[in-house]
């Protein structure tokens, strides 16, 4: 009855805006993971802080769920409405509201998507440099703390938000910092809303920093006997304080899938893609020094290319690297999940974690941005096939347990949502519970993406 009060309520707001029909509430209610819909009751397209302001203070009256929606690409259910409720589609504000090129940052609306940034940047002499590789929203990109393929020279999220803008569980809005690049004025709230995931308020501004374009940019692949000689490759060069802006690990069975998907004719064993940027001068000395040390690995002589148009073929095939896996079985759904470790002991993990894959039969391709420990699993699973769905749950949780195990954690950059909740509390232990009472204190009745995380 109080749904029905609050779309009765929102509708006298916000008229043909809200949405209740099945197809667009099926849609709202699931991400691009294996994990199923959960719509919400309707779904709101808001264009201002304000309104989410309306919508929250409505919900928090009658404690109805409030459900923020960016783009959907997120990995663990963190658009599931488990609990009904309202969803706030933020697509449409998508507004780039400022870009200060002095101090190499941009306030943007959290609806815009990296690529609409970056287009909007192209002609600044700067760019955004956080790439997970989908076009997610910049607001869904902090809310689950992204990083991507670049992470390795330009950090995450976490480290490329300033500030944020945000309506709490109350109705009222808070802003968490201003531009500073540093500060030391009280609690880093800014921190607790990347990776919060909505749990603790909905995302309605964010300052975000820039990078400047750099003078050159090469791209490398090079091809390896196995996997481990690739990973340990990886381990010197980041241990030799090489500054590679990005250092992407396909095993052989991905860059057969992408052979196929993209028309390339790479060579179908283990393969590094890497990204040097700097001075033309210092983009040929990394690029050099590396090949140097994947040679010492077994590696081939770098392949390697300064046009553009070959660097965005060669980098958009691995952005695709999920649709040429599914291409693989067309009766399987893609399972992905990742974890990260310390990069001391990540040829370890991989290692294992193929023994584990080979065990199962279960066609899983492994990918991953290696130059900060992080790995991914792509399992092909027929979701119909109990005995299937069973051995990739387990192959899941061997992974997740042995990298914890070795110090590490469970989500690289995917999130906790609610298909990771279980692990997150094997990684932090009493922590969780820490968490759980700054949920309460900021979200007394439990509205704000209710089941994620905590």
């Amino acid at each position: 009855m109080t749904e029905k009060a609050v779309i009765r309520g929102l509708s006298e707001l916000f008229g043909e805006r809200l949405k209740t029909g099945k197809a667009i509430r099926e849609q709202h209610g699931r991400d691009e993971s294996f994990h199923r819909s959960y719509p919400p009751d309707c779904v709101i397209a808001v264009r201002s802080t304000e309104e989410v302001q309306h919508i929250v203070r409505l919900c928090a009256e009658h404690k109805v769920p409030v459900i923020p929606w960016g783009q959907g690409t997120s990995l663990e259910g963190q658009v599931a409405a488990l609990r009904g409720g309202v969803c706030i589609d933020m697509s449409e504000m998508n507004e780039v509201l400022r870009v200060n090129a002095e101090d190499l940052d941009a306030v943007v609306q959290p609806g815009v998507t990296r690529r609409q940034l970056n287009e909007y940047l192209r002609d600044t002499g700067l760019f955004f440099p956080i790439d997970p590789g989908a076009d997610a929203s910049i607001g869904g990109m902090a809310s689950t703390r992204a990083s991507g393929t670049n992470a390795v020279r330009y950090g995450t999220m976490r480290e490329n938000v300033l500030n944020i803008t945000a309506v709490l569980a109350n109705g009222e809005v808070i802003k968490t910092a201003h531009r500073a690049r540093k500060s030391s004025a009280g609690y880093d709230l800014t921190r607790l809303f990347v990776g919060a995931e909505g749990t603790l308020g909905v995302i309605t501004e964010l300052t975000v920093r820039l990078a400047g374009r750099p003078q050159a940019q090469s791209s490398a692949q090079c091809a390896f006997e196995s996997i481990t000689d690739a990973v340990n490759a990886v381990i010197e060069t980041i241990q030799f304080g090489i500054p590679v802006a990005s250092i992407e690990l396909m095993d052989s069975l991905t860059v057969k899938a992408i052979n196929a998907y993209s028309k390339l004719s790479l060579p179908e064993k283990p393969i590094l893609m890497m990204e040097f940027h700097g001075s033309e001068a210092g983009v040929q000395e990394q690029a050099q020094t590396v090949q140097e040390i994947a040679l010492e690995h077994q590696g081939s002589a770098f392949v390697w290319t300064t046009d553009a148009a070959e660097q965005k073929k060669l980098w958009r095939a691995r952005h695709d690297a999920a649709y040429a896996i599914k291409a693989l079985r067309t009766d399987g759904q893609i399972w992905a999940t990742d974890a990260c470790v310390p990069i001391s002991s990540m040829a370890e993990c991989i290692e294992k974690t193929i023994e584990d894959i080979d065990a199962t039969g279960i066609v899983t391709p492994i990918l991953g941005h290696v130059g900060d420990g992080n790995f991914h699993l792509c399992m092909l699973v027929d979701h119909a096939n109990p005995q299937e769905v069973e051995q990739a749950q387990a192959l899941h949780e061997r992974m997740i347990r042995r990298a914890i195990s070795l110090e590490g954690t469970c989500t690289g950059e995917h999130g906790i949502g609610y298909g990771k909740k279980d692990f997150l509390k094997l990684e932090l232990g009493h922590a969780v519970e820490v968490m759980r009472s700054i949920k309460s204190a900021l979200d007394p009745d439990d509205i704000m993406n209710p089941g994620k995380i905590v």
